[in-house]
């Protein structure tokens, strides 16, 4: 039987129809990038389609190799553990179908300049009368309990911050790690300033963007002397599907390799000594398809990462500082 390709876009999943919405028509945006394999996307939780529904329409088209690559700007537990996971079950279920797994988005030149393709927006539309050496740049990332991911935020922080020429950069997360978003802009409103762009360095919408500007609004409201610009997230920036295109590709041609120097799975990472070798695993199967447009399920948890929803996954050694987690409110980040 000849081999026939198909291509699965896997995403985190979201209660937020606008974010669910959002990743669709990015997979949807590859489709005509691939017009000889079929491509489907699925969710890890909280959104239909599941993974393992794409998988099954792949199954049903014909396809017996599949090229996966994870929805994600950084490789975390979620694309580490998660979704690896889910793919390597389906495939052991199924015979004579194989799934060979990309990498995330990561730091790319391409991700870089769509990042700044959207801060230049926030510029023009805020007015050029602030010269930007006046201006300060914070980057928001969702935050993850893995210390390599978070160092990637402020890596792409710092070539942005240096491509402009800003007077100053800063970075911040909407959870699990620190420093939030709040006690970030409040940092940053000290420095002396005259604008403050706010970017979050999110693929798309939700309810962790929206915690983001409004976090904004209000230490904006406490600092009425600094000019606080919202730059837009990244969305479906036609430099995004380039990125997810180059992925698909690095798998067939065998550039697919996760930079994991610093993961704390595999090495002793200062603070984290104690997760090397832990199991690849997911906790999320009670939350597939689980969300959007669902009723009767009375799971509370915030799965758009407003806390540290590791379920079973091993504790976060920082969950207590003072400018993390443990300080967020419902009107804070």
């Amino acid at each position: 039987m000849s081999e026939k390709l198909g291509v699965m876009v896997c995403g985190h999943g979201s209660r937020d129809e606008g974010a669910v919405t959002e990743f669709a028509q990015v997979a949807e945006g590859l489709k005509p990038l691939f017009p000889d394999h079929p491509v489907e996307y699925g969710y890890l939780e909280f959104a239909t389609p599941i993974i393992r529904t794409g998988l099954d329409k792949l199954r049903e088209e014909g396809v017996t190799r599949v090229l996966a690559v994870p929805g994600m700007l950084f490789a975390a537990g979620h694309a580490k553990n998660d979704i690896p996971s889910v793919l390597n079950a389906y495939a052991a279920k199924h015979d004579g179908f194989s799934i060979e797994y990309g990498k995330e988005l990561g730091i790319d030149p391409k991700m870089i300049a769509a990042a700044g393709a959207r801060i230049q927006e926030a510029i023009d539309a805020a007015g050029d009368d602030v010269p930007l050496h006046e201006t300060m740049l914070v980057v928001v990332g969702r935050g993850a309990s893995d210390p390599d991911a978070n160092s990637n935020v402020s890596k792409v922080m710092r070539m942005l911050w240096e491509g402009f020429g800003f007077g100053w950069g800063e970075t911040a997360y909407s959870g699990v790690t620190f420093p939030l978003v709040e006690p970030g802009l409040e940092h940053a409103a000290k420095l002396g300033y005259r604008r403050i762009i706010v970017f979050p360095y999110f693929l798309f919408s939700g309810i962790l963007v929206t915690r983001i500007y409004d976090a904004t609004d209000a230490v904006a409201a406490r600092h009425p002397g600094i000019e606080f610009v919202k730059a837009s997230y990244l969305n479906d920036h036609p430099l995004v599907i380039e990125t997810f295109k180059e992925r698909v590709d690095q798998i067939l041609t065998g550039d697919n390799t996760m930079n994991c120097g610093m993961c704390k799975y595999r090495t002793q990472v200062l603070g984290f000594e104690d997760e090397v070798g832990l199991p690849q695993e997911s906790h999320h199967h009670h939350v597939e398809g689980v969300g959007t447009g669902s009723a009767g399920h009375s799971h509370d948890h915030d799965h758009d990462h407003g806390h540290d929803h590791d379920h079973h996954h091993h504790p976060y050694p920082h969950a207590d500082h003072p400018h993390g987690p443990k300080s967020m409110t419902d009107k804070a980040s």
